[in-house]
């Protein structure tokens, strides 16, 4: 139930200029970077970029408080996924309220967070703070949480060492304390054109293809079935999906190339490599065979991303923390998704999920918050500012 005496107007003003810029990952995030850089500069905040190699996306690091170890990141992603083909009822790079619901692209992943944490900017200066917030925001997470790594590099570099991670990934503002892993593949089969009526002459790439993705298939079958029972996580083993395909010219013409990605979802105990090696031999054996038919085939298999799983924490700080500060008293939570968490994890942060909305609605057309969601997370920030203010 809302609470009227919660004034969300700074915080939905916020996250409508954020889902005002469209940062999908094929497009630059930086317009978003410099209204950010801005608005920290209006408070005085410090900040700095952590570009990628070309400088047309970044990463951005800011520190409010003092430059001392015991702080907490707030970590969240500046991109968001395609509206291409989707049936949206309201313009995506809108806000449109509803029921309740805030409608736009990011509203819930993770646009929603980033305005909370902004937000709370004024509030946590306004507190003497004596220990800091750094707000740790990323490009390039949908794509394989390729952003990331150089941004959590810099921060235990040049950083008084954070005492907490939190990671605002939709998580109805609870916390979760582990996550799967993803990999995800990029593979080319090469063949050579002829004409379709002179099979003798030609080496069909998309036939080749089906091959290798039936392989898939029937691997992606057998981890369901293999899946400990025990797992926490929904659905309870890794899995495989091949996400796009594309190939050929014409019926009539034998196909010169066939592309397809695919991605594996894996507990952070389960090594990706480990559950393909089979199938990376026998792409490394088809590879021969075609250059044998025709030297310029073959099969390529290049990794786009490896984004490491999340572990349970044994006494997890991080866990603690957000539970204090979002109110919860639940059961120990892991989600299926990925996301930076398990890279800060392996540097040796205590991290946390938390974050408003959920993945339910994530990615979706007519993607939404719940106002009541947003409401939660404000309350979590005023207790950070609490926190932050004192000895404890």
């Amino acid at each position: 139930m809302s609470d009227p005496g919660n004034d969300l107007r700074p915080v939905r003003d916020i996250l409508e200029t954020l889902v005002g810029f469209d940062t999908t990952s094929r497009n630059s995030n930086l317009a978003l970077i410099e209204w950010v850089e801005a608005y920290l500069d209006g408070h005085g905040v410090p900040h700095r970029r952590v570009a990628n190699a070309d400088g047309t996306k970044s990463n951005l690091l800011a520190t409010i408080g003092p430059w001392v170890e015991g702080g907490a990141v707030l970590s969240g992603h500046t991109d968001v996924v395609p509206v291409d083909g989707q049936p949206w009822t309201t313009d995506p790079f809108s806000i449109v309220e509803k029921d309740g619901r805030l409608y736009g692209r990011g509203t819930c992943d993770m646009k929603g967070f980033l305005a909370l944490a902004l937000a709370a900017v004024p509030d946590v200066l306004a507190a003497h703070p004596r220990k800091p917030v750094h707000l740790a925001f990323s490009y390039d997470e949908e794509t394989g949480c390729l952003g990331a790594p150089a941004l959590i590099e810099v921060i235990n570099r040049e950083l008084p060492k954070p005492a907490f991670v939190v990671v605002g990934e939709p998580t109805d503002m609870v916390a979760v304390n582990g996550h799967k892993g993803i990999a995800t593949f990029h593979v080319t089969v090469t063949g050579r054109e002829a004409h379709s009526s002179q099979t003798q002459q030609g080496v069909s790439a998309v036939m080749e293809a089906v091959t290798l993705m039936a392989s898939l298939n029937a691997l992606a079958a057998r981890l369901e079935r293999d899946a400990d029972p025990a797992s926490p996580f929904t659905p309870k083993g890794p899995t495989l999906t091949i996400g796009m395909v594309n190939g050929g010219t014409a019926h009539n013409i034998i196909a010169r190339e066939c592309n397809f990605v695919f991605d594996l979802r894996t507990p952070a105990h389960m090594d990706a490599q480990v559950i393909l090696a089979d199938w990376f031999a026998q792409a490394q054996a088809m590879d021969a065979a075609l250059k044998a038919r025709a030297p310029e085939a073959g099969v390529s298999v290049h990794m786009h991303s490896n984004v490491p799983g999340f572990a349970p924490e044994p006494d997890g700080a991080a866990e603690a923390f957000a539970r204090r500060l979002a109110g919860d008293n639940g059961p120990p939570r892991a989600v299926s998704f990925a996301t930076e968490a398990g890279q800060f994890q392996r540097t040796g942060l205590s991290t946390v999920l938390c974050g408003p909305g959920s993945i339910e609605q994530a990615h979706q057309p007519d993607e939404f918050v719940e106002i009541s969601q947003m409401e939660r997370g404000q309350a979590f920030m005023r207790r950070l500012v609490e926190w932050a203010a004192s000895a404890d």
